[in-house]
């Protein structure tokens, strides 16, 4: 790609009011379409969709009344998909830092049970925003361990204008469940599919935490569901040592294994992590259609290997990528998802390229979409999709000269660049804030919320505090959050 010639720059006179219309004619420096960036294009948004896609002067031709909006120096690129999240685990980010693999047990349980619905609700909301914040307009959650009904994560999301893919969590944790019990979780199941089956904004998912927390029985009744429904079945697999080595003891097989021995592996279902993957378990995952989450961040703070990004999209397995609820950051992902490839296998093979940024790109935005069987609706900028996109200043010293832009947003671009986010058409955030609520005020609230929970909550953590500074160390109280327990 050549180096723009000229300094360009956004119009002084460009503000939010100009973004704010039902329908936009917007004429940026680049457009990121399915093969490459493209100039001299624009693109029509209209019902909250993708109404036209041309080059500039044929659209101004054709929609004489929508003023056209130009935006030189700007790149308009799809909405990022973070393939794996958890929503209402981000008052307890900073806990995790330092911990060893298996958090859960001792930070995220703990956390979530302490949550009532008020907290439920601000804490998805909290992640929603960073998340949007980061150029993510698309996030799927896990489930949560917390009381209270899904609704209230999906009016936070709602709220805050991200598209979510809602988790409901199907665990019947052994064999010898009640059947009763058993029963009742299969209608919430089949209720939370129904109730959210048309929304515009949140797409219901069933999930089971990791195999070995639902029955066989579970497990095929739950991905049945999703397969029937055209959604996706969640869990996490092969993780971390600790769980895989459970699952064999548990089941006498490794947990991918043990999900197709039970029925439950197949095009709905979505595998979280997939670190630590046999040649056997890659070829149950490319024959049986089923997708993984990349979660290469989650990998460098608490997991015990990378997952063989590359050779599983080689082998035609689905793939996308998640942060785990680690940082709502999509640039750090798509970084951190390109580096962790050349570290764990790059770097032994002699791989220069590990993909390029063709590949992480694809996996970020269109993979992302596939993975999560929105492939007809989001994950890049086409006729009929939703105008989930964002405005991003590529006019910044980073990107210049500018060769490769694909390889450039991989490696230099940050979130300080984008100036809109926009979710199904309609502007949710202008320069990092939204312009229909107050989201300052509401991170005031969340520090007095976060700090009475995380008080309460029996959270245990082994890795003690880093106090590197005196007058920290003087000033503040350790919680019981922060002392070894």
């Amino acid at each position: 790609m050549a180096s723009l010639a000229t300094p360009l720059s956004t119009p002084a006179s460009l503000s939010h009011t100009d973004l704010r219309a039902d329908e936009l004619l917007l004429l940026p420096e680049y457009l990121l379409l399915d093969k490459a960036p493209v100039t001299g294009h624009g693109a029509v948004v209209a019902g909250g969709k993708f109404l036209d896609i041309d080059r500039a002067d044929a659209l101004i031709a054709r929609y004489p009344h929508l003023a056209p909006i130009r935006l030189p120096g700007k790149l308009i690129m799809p909405g990022f998909i973070d393939t794996h999240h958890h929503l209402t685990q981000s008052f307890g980010k900073a806990l995790a830092f330092g911990e060893p693999s298996e958090i859960f047990r001792r930070i995220w349980v703990p956390l979530e049970n302490c949550l009532d619905e008020n907290l439920l609700y601000m804490s998805a909301k909290l992640a929603a925003l960073e998340s949007l914040r980061g150029g993510f307009t698309t996030v799927c959650d896990a489930g949560t361990r917390a009381d209270g009904d899904a609704t209230t994560i999906a009016a936070a999301t709602q709220e805050v204008g991200i598209r979510c893919v809602l988790g409901l969590i199907c665990n019947d944790m052994a064999d010898d469940v009640d059947a009763r019990e058993r029963a009742a979780i299969l209608a919430r199941a089949q209720q939370h599919l129904a109730r959210w089956e048309n929304h515009p904004l949140v797409h219901p998912s069933l999930a089971i935490s990791v195999p070995e927390a639902g029955s066989d029985g579970m497990l095929q009744a739950a991905a049945a569901l999703c397969a029937d429904a055209g959604t996706i079945f969640q869990t996490h697999a092969n993780e971390h040592l600790a769980s895989v080595e459970r699952s064999i003891v548990q089941r006498k097989m490794r947990p991918i294994e043990h999900l197709h021995y039970a029925g439950a592996l197949g095009p709905q279902t979505l595998i979280a992590h997939a670190t630590l993957v046999t040649p056997t378990e890659l070829n149950l995952l490319r024959d049986t259609g089923a997708a993984v989450s990349y979660n290469p961040v989650a990998s460098s703070w608490k997991g015990n290997a990378v997952a063989p990004a590359m050779q599983m999209a080689a082998l035609g397995i689905r793939v996308g990528l998640g942060t785990d609820g680690t940082r709502g950051d999509a640039f750090r992902l798509l970084d951190a998802a390109e580096s962790a490839q050349r570290f764990a296998f790059g770097l032994s093979t002699g791989d220069s390229a590990c993909g390029d940024g063709d590949l992480w790109l694809n996996l970020a935005l269109r993979g992302g979409a596939n993975v999560l069987r929105l492939g007809a609706l989001a994950g890049e900028i086409a006729l009929g999709k939703a105008a989930d996109f964002l405005l991003v200043d590529i006019d910044v010293p980073e990107m210049r000269p500018s060769w490769n832009l694909n390889w450039e947003l991989v490696r230099l671009a940050n979130r300080s660049q984008i100036d809109a986010v926009f979710v199904a058409g309609k502007l949710r955030l202008w320069q990092g804030w939204p312009l229909d609520w107050d989201a300052r005020a509401f991170l005031k609230e969340v520090d007095k919320a976060a700090a009475e929970v995380v008080a309460r909550a029996p959270i245990q953590r082994v890795h003690a505090p880093s106090w590197s500074n005196a007058r920290v160390r003087q000033t503040t109280q350790p919680t019981n959050a922060t002392t070894d327990r």
